[in-house]
């Protein structure tokens, strides 16, 4: 909550990148499920180079990418603001946890059906 009369500081936008890559350091390096996710993305790049995918499937797999990684980062976000308003067993909170996960769940479910459509077919004609 704001204070009436009270005006928040200037920055710079170099403040505010400063800020924002502070928030995807803690994600990564607090969130075990980055371990997961970030091997995983990698490893859509190395079979996307190593396929030649087009330019529209590298957007498309990009997308996927950053998609799964902003939803783990959001939830991140809900499991931090939790935690600071932590007072025992609450429903509201559960339920912000728990659509937050799912959020992540979607993301994770869109970029596997976007990698089977892409990488399926090139990789069943590799297996002919």
């Amino acid at each position: 909550m704001s204070t009436p009369g009270w005006t928040p500081p200037k920055r710079s936008w170099l403040q505010k990148f400063g800020d924002a890559f502070r928030g995807l350091y803690h994600a990564v390096s607090t969130e075990w499920s980055f371990a997961a996710h970030l091997p995983v993305a990698a490893a859509a790049v190395a079979l996307a180079a190593w396929l030649g995918i087009s330019p529209v499937e590298w957007c498309l797999v990009a997308l996927s990418i950053g998609g799964v990684i902003a939803a783990e980062v959001f939830n991140t976000s809900v499991e931090s603001l939790a935690r600071a308003l932590d007072s025992g067993p609450d429903q509201r909170v559960k339920d912000a946890l728990d659509t937050a996960s799912a959020a992540v769940l979607v993301a994770v479910g869109a970029a596997i059906m976007v990698g089977l459509v892409i990488f399926g077919p090139r990789l069943l004609a590799l297996l002919r």
